[in-house]
Formats: structure tokens, sequence, C-alpha cells
């Protein structure tokens, strides 16, 4: 009965209990994980989302190597440069400049932009970073371009499921031309353009404000020699199309624009150069009924693409 009593009693002995497991029970898996990471959640759809967009993307620029980087000085060229959307990483401005309506429209832009520092600088270091041109208080400086390889532009169609559309320029020196081609190439549908690396315009400021923002979204691809460059496009299905005033053939007449094809543009005055030239597949003449002895690169790119993308559609 005593040991009965005992057992009764409201006093605490040793008891038989879960040996530890209602404890690490109630611990829990760790901490709860983002919400990009759970499975079902709004954000991880649209992370999901966003991961299948970036690997349809053309192959990341950077294989065709980096450019210098350049400086836009002077109000009107800083703030038409800001106004089209040119990269832009510094706007330097002189101390105790003259606030003028065009300096205060060039940082609000700059501002608005959000990731283009903002470095107030005396007159002497500015004289000495544009070896004293006329900069009238404002410098922009504009960061490398990186050119793409030319097979990225051949991956990037046949991640589209499409057939290539390239345009390479043979001797286009002009940067305002090498701006109008790449925007006729982001307007017609086309996958890049591609540069030899000496003797040629490159993505300077020009080339971005002539190209209205489509650099952005149009691959620049810089060769090291231009001919290689083409045989190994034919090498892999493309037509090389070149444009030349004397051409065999008239425009309407090639039938490769319907396919896989590099269509190959040279300089105003002296065309396409020799190598170049017997190295595509079929030269073509655009037919001028006015007489004009030729086009600026510019105007003959725009019109073949428009021909390619309206066989294409």
């Amino acid at each position: 009965m005593a040991a009965n009593n005992r057992r009764m009693s409201g006093k605490k002995g040793a008891q038989v209990g879960s040996g530890g497991q209602r404890r690490r029970g109630l611990e829990g898996k760790g901490p709860t994980p983002p919400a990009e990471m759970r499975k079902g959640h709004k954000k991880n759809r649209i992370a999901a989302a966003r991961a299948k967009q970036t690997a349809r993307r053309p192959a990341v620029r950077g294989r065709g190597g980096k450019s210098a980087s350049e400086l836009v000085v002077g109000r009107n060229p800083v703030y038409e440069a800001l106004r089209e959307g040119v990269p832009a990483t510094t706007l330097y401005v002189q101390q105790f400049i003259d606030n003028d309506e065009r300096v205060r429209e060039a940082l609000q832009l700059a501002a608005e932009r959000g990731t283009i520092n903002l470095m107030e600088a005396p007159r002497p270091e500015l004289d000495r970073m544009t070896n004293g041109l006329n900069h009238q208080g404002l410098v922009l400086q504009v960061p490398p371009y990186e050119y793409a390889h030319p097979e990225d532009l051949t991956a990037a169609a046949h991640d589209e499921g499409a057939d290539p559309l390239i345009v390479a320029l043979d001797g286009v020196t002009d940067p305002r031309n090498l701006g109008a081609v790449v925007r006729s190439v982001s307007a017609f549908g086309g996958h890049g353009v591609v540069v030899p690396e000496r003797r040629s315009a490159g993505m300077t400021a020009g080339a971005w404000k002539t190209s209205a923002g489509t650099a952005a979204r149009t691959p620049v691809a810089r060769a090291t020699n231009l001919t290689r460059a083409l045989e190994a496009y034919k090498k892999a299905g493309l037509t090389v199309v070149g444009l030349a005033a004397d051409g065999e053939a008239e425009l309407g007449d090639v039938r490769a624009l319907d396919g896989p094809v590099v269509i190959v543009v040279g300089s105003e005055g002296k065309g396409l150069s020799r190598l170049v030239g017997e190295t595509c597949d079929v030269r073509a003449r655009i037919p001028m009924p006015g007489g004009a002895e030729s086009l600026n690169a510019g105007v003959a790119a725009g019109i073949v693409l428009y021909e390619a993308a309206r066989r294409r559609s």
C-alpha cells in the first residue's frame, strides 16, 4: 500500500518519456525557403519563366572582344547621346558650370537612368580628359562595347528554329552606316551584323545613336578575318550573297534569300573587296531605274533585308 501511495503522490520522479522525439519534431525542417524556391508559388513560376527566356537568348557577347571606352563631349552631343539611349557609365560635370536648359536636361536624363554616376570635376581635369576639346562642361563616358563572335549569330538563329539572316559589312567605315544597318537588321528579323576587326566602323556612340536603341538587342560580331568568317558560314550551310553594282544576278532572282543567308555589303565608293567578292556564292545587283550609281550601306542593306523578310513571311 505504501508503494501505491508513492506512485500516486505529486512528487516528480523518473517517468517514461518520448526520448526527445517530440522535441525534435518541434524543431521543424529549417528556415522557410524564399518564395522563388517554393514550388507552386507565384514568384517561383515567374523565376522559372525568366530562366527559360534567358536560355533562349543569343549567346552572351564578349567572345568577339571589346572596343575601347569612348568620351562624348559637348552639351548637345551629350544630351543627344543620353536621349537616344547610348550606354554610359559616368557623366562628368564641370564645377560651377553655367546651369542652362541643356545642362539641366542632360542631368535629368542621366538621373532617370539610375545607373550613371554623376561626377563633378574642375575644368582643367575635363580639359585633360578630352585633350583640350570644347567640352562645354559636360563629358559622357561610354563603356567598351562587347562584340559577339560570328558563330554566336548562327547559334542564336538555330535556337529560334529559324534560318540565319545575317549582314556582313566589308570596308564600311562610317559608324552611322553601321548603326543604320543594325536598325534594319532588327526591323526585319535578322540575327546580327558582322564587321571585320580592322578598317571598319565599330560600335561607337555615333553608331548607337543611329541604331535608335536597337543595338541593345541586335548583336554585332567582330571577325578577325572577314573572308575566313564567310567561308566558315558557307561550311555551316549558309549562302553568301554579295551586293555589287555589276552583279551577275538581279536581286529579285536570288532564291537564296529564302533560306540561311549572309548578305555582304561593301563600301559606297569601292564596293566589295576582291577576296570577299570571290568568296561570295552569288553577286547580286539592286535594280535602280532612277539611274543612281550606288546606294550607301544602310539603304542597300535595308532593301535586301526587306526582300528576304517578305519571302520568309
